[in-house]
């Protein structure tokens, strides 16, 4: 949301996030167990919690089904939590404030996740893990607009979802081909934003665009775009979240190879993951 997939903040608008989400932070009350270093030898945020921020919704890597929230980066960072002995905790936030890194400065959170595009820029913020999924981004359009590709976009608007590489493919790409970027909050505002013909057409990752058009068969994914991307999950730019990355790359690799990454993979997404 690809990562993947820019989701990102001026340095101003970061400065004022880390700011404001500190004080919050610091007068929050919220009756949480103070930090504790767990066996592991990494320090949480709340005792015997491992809380982790996302943004919702971003089908099928995290969405609520009634009023638990599920997906595959949930699933994925439970194995964190469990090699942990540790229960996690989801904690729903704006997305530019976890790849900014101000999340993490305000100690909303221990990890972070949102199918994200692991990228330079994020890197100077926040660690990201080994990746995890490979991604890319994708156009979706409703079936009788006549957009087969970008060059057909012309003098159309393109709905994309803020601070994500999707939206960061869209403004490279509109000049050559004369489109008008819309932008929406998250993504089902934005797929909403195709449906009603507010744009005529969206931009973003390709795994939750065509989970989307399974269920909405009056939509359609008419192309993808090699875009190369890879997620990550997120943690603090410190050693302290160096220590919880590492433990994080121990528990994907051991996943991969026991096959309980391939499971997970399957469950949401119906097939085998790639070799």
């Amino acid at each position: 949301m690809t990562t993947s997939l820019t989701r990102r903040v001026s340095a101003l608008a970061a400065a004022a996030l880390v700011s404001t989400l500190a004080l919050a932070a610091c007068g929050s009350g919220d009756g949480d167990t103070p930090a504790a270093t767990n066996s592991s030898g990494v320090t949480l945020i709340t005792q015997g919690k491992l809380k982790a921020c996302t943004h919702l919704s971003y089908k099928p890597f995290e969405f609520k089904d009634g009023s638990k929230v599920v997906g595959f980066d949930v699933d994925l960072m439970d194995l964190v939590a469990k090699k942990l002995g540790v229960e996690q905790e989801v904690v729903d936030i704006e997305f530019a404030t976890i790849t900014s890194g101000a999340a993490f400065a305000a100690k909303k959170c221990d990890a972070g996740f949102g199918a994200t595009t692991i990228n330079d820029k994020r890197k100077q913020a926040i660690n990201f893990s080994d990746p995890y999924f490979d991604s890319t981004a994708a156009l979706i359009t409703k079936k009788d607009s006549g957009v087969t590709d970008l060059a057909s976009l012309k003098g159309k608007k393109v709905g994309v979802q803020t601070d994500t590489t999707g939206q960061e493919f869209a403004e490279k790409e509109k000049a050559a081909n004369g489109f008008t970027p819309v932008v929406f909050d998250d993504l089902p505002t934005q797929l909403a934003g195709v449906l009603a013909g507010r744009v005529d057409a969206a931009i973003n990752d390709n795994g939750p665009l065509l989970d989307y058009v399974k269920d909405n068969p009056t939509t359609a994914v008419v192309k993808e775009f090699d875009t190369g991307e890879q997620y990550g999950l997120m943690f603090k730019k410190d050693a302290n979240g160096q220590k919880l990355t590492d433990l994080t790359n121990e528990v994907l690799k051991a996943a991969v190879a026991d096959g309980t990454y391939n499971t997970i993979y399957k469950k949401w997404f119906g097939v085998d993951a790639p070799k």
